[in-house]
């Protein structure tokens, strides 16, 4: 087999993804309905909405194959998401890409496949929805029109679920998206026994410059102080805008001194930033710094409320 090109960002793809929330979750009837029309429009014995993973291809609706996963290095979608249009392979067994492809050679003996690329409004593709069958045949023009048609309505659905839990001022994740992911975190934590600390941000003095420079100035400022957060973030870090002036930042095996030294990094990128920007405005910022502890079950709700408090203590203090 050919190996996978991966040249585009990865990262950021695998990354959009995971933050949709939708991986290993329970069938929808609004996704299975897609590949039950697709399985009947194309008379295919297999249709699929395949999600492409780093190492996985994970099946959100599967109709015809007893399987939720299969690895990415013996995929056909993954090939299928590095294309504009729908991928298509008439026989797989005369394809030198997949002739020795043990999806060809056994169950469930790809012969035929077809897949349109699914795409965010922002143009990441994440996965396919994609048909396939046990003998070999050919695809017309028509064919390829209507798989892509089918594959708009998937789009959109799962452009409603990145919405749901995008915060679209700031593009990072909202409250929802945050606690869902984020619990997925700590649950992790607690079974690695790794630790990870929380960090609550609110914005000082943030009404102020919606009051006297407009809301448009706000949203910028809102918006500045979210790009410089997402830049401090690692891949296994959650960070978010939970509403209004207050933002979050969730950190993977991670101490707390960890977390100060993050907002340390933070701060001189706010510094920076308020002495080149030109505004009649600095943003500024207090912080709560909360660890995980170990030994005590804790909710993420209940860490946002401890690191809340403490971010309140600092800002006392720092008026005083």
């Amino acid at each position: 087999m050919n190996k996978l090109d991966t040249s585009y960002d990865e990262t950021l793809r695998v990354h959009t993804l995971r933050e949709l929330n939708i991986l290993d979750t329970a069938p929808e009837d609004r996704f299975d309905r897609l590949t039950r029309l697709a399985k009947r429009m194309f008379n295919v014995p297999i249709a699929l909405v395949s999600l492409i993973d780093s190492d996985r291809q994970w099946f959100k609706s599967s109709i015809g194959l007893p399987v939720s996963q299969t690895a990415r290095s013996v995929s056909f979608c993954g090939h299928a998401i590095l294309q504009n249009e729908a991928f298509v392979v008439p026989d797989a067994s005369l394809d030198p890409r997949f002739a020795t492809n043990p999806l060809v050679l056994g169950e469930p003996h790809i012969r035929f496949y077809a897949g349109q690329p699914l795409k965010l409004g922002n143009g990441i593709v994440l996965g396919t929805l994609c048909i396939i069958d046990s003998v070999p045949r050919s695809f017309s023009d028509e064919d390829r029109e209507a798989l892509r048609d089918l594959a708009k309505i998937v789009e959109n659905e799962l452009i409603a679920i990145h919405m749901a839990v995008e915060d679209e001022l700031t593009g990072l994740p909202n409250r929802r998206g945050f606690l869902h992911q984020a619990q997925k975190t700590i649950s992790l934590c607690y079974r690695l026994g790794k630790p990870a600390a929380l960090i609550f941000f609110d914005l000082t003095r943030f009404k102020q410059i919606n009051d006297q420079y407009g809301h448009d100035e706000g949203d910028r400022a809102l918006k500045t102080f979210g790009r410089l957060l997402d830049n401090l973030t690692r891949e296994s870090d959650t960070s978010a805008r939970l509403a209004g002036d207050e933002f979050v930042l969730l950190m993977n095996d991670a101490s707390a001194e960890a977390a100060k030294e993050c907002v340390a990094r933070l701060e001189k990128g706010v510094r920076d930033y308020n002495e080149h920007s030109g505004k009649p405005y600095d943003i500024r910022f207090n912080e709560g710094i909360v660890e995980l502890d170990l030994q005590t079950d804790h909710s993420v709700q209940l860490l946002l409320k401890l690191a809340d408090a403490m971010m309140y203590q600092q800002k006392r203090k720092r008026m005083d």
